[in-house]
């Protein structure tokens, strides 16, 4: 907790209590965690646009015929880096499954690789959701939290 620092923001009374009851409504105890994941949510989308490495999830659904080529889209060509960190496979229901894969790499790359999928004949349905960005050089991700709730919310 030493590393924190505090500084004060001027808001307009009207954004603030619209910020206010949204955070509320998100399940957040305080302003401060919900300035510190918006400000991840900017780096992590300006880590995207630069093409700097990132930490996402690609969740696809397709018919059951199709899998073997969703794998093998997803495996790296001779030279390429290893996209694919893990993935779960489910089976929906009698004609469609779902994997979700879990990724690291450049913005470019991981763009690419959901294009070709997204493309596959079978493929009912394709989303990337860039959640990190990674540190140079290393394996450390800066994590994002995905705030789940507040899409489901928006949506239904």
């Amino acid at each position: 907790m030493s590393d924190l620092v505090r500084f004060g923001v001027a808001m307009d009374r009207a954004l603030l209590t619209e910020f206010d009851r949204r955070i509320a409504a998100l399940g957040y105890e305080n302003r401060s965690e919900a300035i510190r994941d918006l400000v991840r949510a900017d780096l992590t989308r300006a880590a995207w646009d630069r093409g700097a490495a990132v930490v996402a999830t690609l969740s696809v659904v397709y018919k059951p015929h199709v899998r073997a080529e969703v794998l093998r889209l997803a495996e790296p060509e001779p030279g390429e880096a290893e996209l694919l960190v893990a993935s779960q496979h489910v089976r929906i229901d009698h004609d469609r499954c779902l994997d979700t894969m879990i990724l690291r790499g450049h913005a470019e790359s991981l763009a690419s690789l959901a294009g070709k999928i997204a493309g596959t004949k079978g493929v009912l349905a394709c989303e990337l959701n860039v959640t990190a960005s990674v540190a140079d050089d290393t394996n450390e991700a800066r994590v994002s939290p995905s705030r789940d709730r507040d899409r489901d919310q928006e949506q239904g």
